[in-house]
């Protein structure tokens, strides 16, 4: 039976992130992924780091906030291992709103235009927010080579079939074998019901698009409604999404979605109808009963982190660093009570 410190199933950005904080801190990582990892939700994200878009949920704040401050020594230490380049692409947000919070003052219509040419205003009160981006797929293609390079054992295709918690340490059976961990975690997002029964956990199928966008009149600011966001992507190119689907685990891609959602971008913005769709993709983001992530010990030395549903990237630094503190036996910074599994005690019950 081969042994490590910590198994994680899932290779995703929760999973890779967890990882590289728990081996800095001197534990020996092997993660297992059904797929490849980071090819599920973390590689269909938009990328933007939305900590203070002002529809997240309140339960959220502190847990984005310390993601925030952590982000830049995430991706400073994700290049450094990987030698790869995760740019930052977008630092400003153009927000509309029905209603803005208390106190804050609408961008004008010039201060519309100039950030963004074309831009209906129709039904929606605008401000500018302070907010980065980057390419979701600049760090699907780093993260795995950091984790490897910070010597994480990443194992691809080979699954997770089911963990038994000891009073000791935990025995998780894969397609390649046995495995004895002093501890687990299931980062499989939108699978994570398979590990751990009865978690409310559902998968939301979002298509997204990328647009290309000829000519002079661009814009270098993320659009963002409740109903619809363009990111830009440089090079006259634009990400379009989300549209929110339960279809469980259909990853077909359907012609119609993806046209209903340009439309709605070209309601937001129409000068994106001077341009075209050049790819289209779905991802399924792991939604759990009320929005909110969930972050528990399930059993003696195991753990779960799923339901970061739209803002798994956002969250992953601070998901990570609390998770490898509780894994490491120390208090995790933050309270975590409002993402644990126990608020969900009635629905499982019912189900059950």
């Amino acid at each position: 039976m081969t042994t490590a410190d910590v198994v994680i199933a899932g290779g995703g950005i929760i999973g890779l992130a967890t990882a590289l904080e728990l081996q800095a801190a001197g534990r020996k990582v092997t993660i297992f992924d059904r797929g490849e990892a980071m090819c599920e939700a973390s590689r269909a994200a938009a990328g933007m780091l939305a900590g203070t878009d002002p529809e997240n949920p309140r339960e959220l704040r502190n847990l984005a906030q310390l993601s925030l401050r952590l982000y830049p020594e995430f991706l400073a230490g994700v290049e450094e291992l990987s030698g790869a380049r995760v740019p930052v692409r977008t630092t400003r947000t153009v927000q509309g709103l029905h209603s803005l919070p208390a106190g804050s003052a609408p961008l004008s219509e010039a201060e519309i235009q100039a950030l963004a040419p074309g831009l209906d205003p129709s039904g929606w009160q605008f401000q500018l927010i302070e907010e980065n981006s980057f390419d979701a797929w600049d760090l699907a293609e780093a993260l795995p080579r950091a984790a490897r390079a910070a010597g994480v054992v990443v194992r691809e295709h080979t699954p997770v079939l089911s963990v038994r918690g000891g009073k000791y340490a935990v025995q998780v059976d894969t397609s390649a074998g046995l495995y004895s961990a002093g501890a687990f975690l299931n980062a499989t997002g939108a699978w994570a019901p398979a590990l751990d029964s009865g978690l409310p956990v559902f998968p939301r199928k979002g298509h997204m698009l990328t647009a290309e966008l000829p000519g002079e009149r661009q814009t270098s600011c993320v659009l963002r409604t409740g109903k619809v966001y363009i990111v830009p992507r440089g090079n006259n190119r634009y990400t379009v999404g989300p549209t929110v689907e339960d279809a469980g685990f259909d990853k077909n891609i359907y012609p119609d979605r993806v046209h209903a959602l340009f439309q709605k971008a070209l309601e937001l913005w129409p000068t994106l109808g001077e341009g075209r769709i050049a790819e289209s993709w779905v991802g399924l983001r792991p939604g759990s009963e009320d929005g909110l992530p969930i972050i528990d010990m399930t059993d003696k030395h195991c753990w779960v982190a799923t339901g970061h549903y739209k803002n798994g990237i956002m969250l992953a630094p601070a998901t990570a660093r609390l998770l490898a503190q509780w894994i490491s036996g120390q208090q995790p910074e933050l309270d975590l009570s409002v993402f644990r599994c126990g608020r969900f005690t009635e629905v499982i019950a019912n189900r059950t």
